[in-house]
């Protein structure tokens, strides 16, 4: 049961520069509940955030938020992710210091989620972005499908970390004919445990293609390990190379000599898809190329149409013409990343509306409600 009126906080609903449609949507839905009353939840709060002439981001909140609950939409755009950012940071900030009794950021598509491992001579991007926007004020975080789950941990505060997988399997059901002649496809070996999420709520099989794609996943692992040895000038160079033992080698554990094998393997898919819809399902599009090469060869086992879904859609300038000349029947994408400009170019990307799951998961903090019934139909590996 939600809390009394008397110890609730009002609502104020604030947003950046980074996908303001998607804000008023939001907002707009909010404003509609039935169950709140009029007087309590406003439309999208009244606020000014604009670079001055030395390029400085600047924030300027026209309503007062002391002792109110204050909602910041503001997403990861692909046009400027550092601003988007900032934006969060000042804006979370003005509220800090005006006195507002609770901060949560909602975050569609948290920027620098994919810098969440150790890479060579790098490092934890993600943990720095979590302490900056704690310290900014944030008190509570709402995002959705977080690139990696551990993220979470990054962060001294509460995280929602929403699905979309029930939006986008309800567009399955209902957009794709003969859905049940389908095989999920996982296109990274990394990346079967989504789809098995998908598989189990749809009873389908699963796929899996491995091989060279791209570099991602490679240098996602690589954490320093592979780095030189320092020079080391008192080195006795009298010895031959054939005769110097290593100080780690342990004879007795000596199988043999090792064999570093170096390449790529080629692109291979462990499944069956011949004659079925082959449904690739991600986290995220940011490699179109990839992805085209994924549907080539699924074309090539046999399959005779070919979907991809993913949550966020990050689409570069050549991703529209890509998608548009492959073998790809549709594409499609929630909103949490604005990409309207990609959509007037390429007919073949569509769009699942989640407006109404940050409405509710905003409605649901407001009113100090559980949360749970937004994850009641989602799998571990979701």
């Amino acid at each position: 049961m939600s809390a009394d009126w008397s110890s609730r906080a009002e609502m104020v609903i604030l947003t950046g520069n980074s996908y303001p449609e998607l804000a008023e949507n939001i907002s707009r839905i909010v404003h509609s509940y039935k169950s709140d009353s009029s007087h309590r939840i406003k439309p999208l709060g009244e606020c000014l955030v604009f670079k001055s002439s030395d390029k400085e981001t600047r924030v300027e909140i026209y309503e007062s938020v002391r002792n109110k609950d204050v909602f910041i939409i503001q997403t990861g755009s692909t046009k400027d992710p550092n601003d988007d950012l900032m934006e969060l940071m000042i804006m979370s900030y003005a509220c800090k210091t005006s006195c507002a009794k609770n901060i949560i950021g909602v975050l569609p598509y948290l920027p620098y989620s994919k810098q969440s491992k150790q890479k060579k001579r790098g490092c934890i991007t993600m943990k720095l972005v979590a302490q900056m926007l704690v310290k900014a004020g944030l008190t509570h975080l709402i995002t959705v499908d977080l690139h990696q789950k551990e993220i979470q941990g990054f962060f001294d505060i509460p995280v929602d970390n929403l699905r979309a997988s029930s939006f986008l399997i309800d567009y399955i059901k209902e957009q794709i004919p003969d859905w049940r002649n389908s095989v999920i496809i996982a296109r990274k070996p990394n990346q079967a445990k989504r789809a098995t999420g998908f598989a189990q709520r749809l009873k389908l099989n699963i796929a899996v293609i491995h091989g060279c794609q791209d570099r991602e996943s490679e240098s996602e692992e690589a954490d320093g390990r592979n780095s030189p040895p320092p020079s080391t000038p008192s080195l006795d160079t009298s010895i031959p190379m054939s005769e110097r033992r290593s100080v780690f080698t342990i004879p007795s554990l000596a199988l043999g000599e090792q064999v570093h094998v170096k390449g790529n393997l080629p692109m291979d898919v462990v499944g069956d898809v011949g004659g079925r819809i082959a449904i690739i399902v991600e986290d995220m599009i940011d490699d179109v190329p990839g992805l085209v090469q994924a549907a080539d060869i699924l074309f090539d086992r046999g399959a005779y149409k070919i979907y991809a879904f993913a949550t966020h859609a990050l689409f570069t300038c050549e991703a529209p013409l890509l998608i548009e000349q492959s073998r790809i029947s549709e594409v499609i994408v929630t909103n949490t990343v604005p990409h309207e400009f990609a959509k007037l170019q390429c007919s073949k990307i569509k769009t699942v509306d989640i407006s109404l799951l940050l409405s509710e998961a905003i409605r649901r903090i407001h009113n100090q409600e559980s949360m749970s019934y937004l994850f009641r139909n989602v799998e571990p590996n979701d």
